[in-house]
């Protein structure tokens, strides 16, 4: 439905500016895609959870989660209608079990450690975990983003430490491992999802 939207409004441009290439049209459909398929994750995400009376605290995950999901990369669902109840499911799931969660001292302690250690190993073995649609191929981009998603999850867990109010802790601890989760080859299996990295090193291979 998106997609149909977005070449229907491509080709009314090209019809006005004949000028645009093959090579723009796919860069534009791209940004158009990214603009008209977020609205309705948006909507959903912050329109609804204010109604529900939990709206800054999906402010808050969305937004204190980005920097370590955007360095360290993620499995992509294949269809604007799966991405949206993915991210739904993510944000919700997260903002939800961080208001039930009750943790004392020493177990919150522990549970940031575990964090910590599995987060680590993820992001050495996997970060960063990019996609077949958009691969990271330089190694030096790779270098970087690994060494940063190390220091984007040391910040978050660090911070849910000092942060007073338990729920934006629990929201930062549970939001790191299930964002360690998504980059690992068991998430990308189970959603058809192939590291771009390695099949662009097999047809270099082959």
């Amino acid at each position: 439905m998106i997609e149909k939207f977005c070449n229907y409004i491509l080709s009314k441009m090209k019809k006005k500016m004949p000028e645009i290439t093959d090579e723009q049209g796919e860069a534009i459909l791209y940004g158009l895609q990214l603009l008209i398929g977020e609205a309705p994750k948006m909507i959903l995400l912050f329109g609804i959870s204010f109604i529900l009376g939990f709206g800054l605290e999906m402010l808050f995950a969305y937004f204190a989660l980005i920097p370590y999901k955007t360095v360290s990369g993620g499995f992509h669902l294949h269809t604007h209608l799966g991405c949206i109840i993915g991210s739904t499911v993510f944000y919700y799931g997260n903002v939800i079990l961080s208001k039930l969660l009750v943790l004392d001292s020493i177990e919150k302690y522990v549970l940031v450690a575990l964090s910590f250690v599995f987060g680590m190993l993820m992001i050495s073995m996997y970060a960063p975990a990019d996609t077949e649609n958009v691969p990271i191929i330089s190694k030096k981009e790779r270098r970087q983003k690994k060494i940063l998603s190390y220091i984007t999850l040391t910040l978050t867990l660090g911070v849910s430490l000092i942060i007073q109010n338990q729920v934006y802790s629990n929201i930062l601890i549970i939001g790191s491992i299930i964002q360690s989760l998504s980059i690992t080859r068991i998430a990308y299996k189970l959603t058809n999802n192939k590291y771009g990295h390695e099949i662009y090193e097999k047809q270099l291979e082959s």
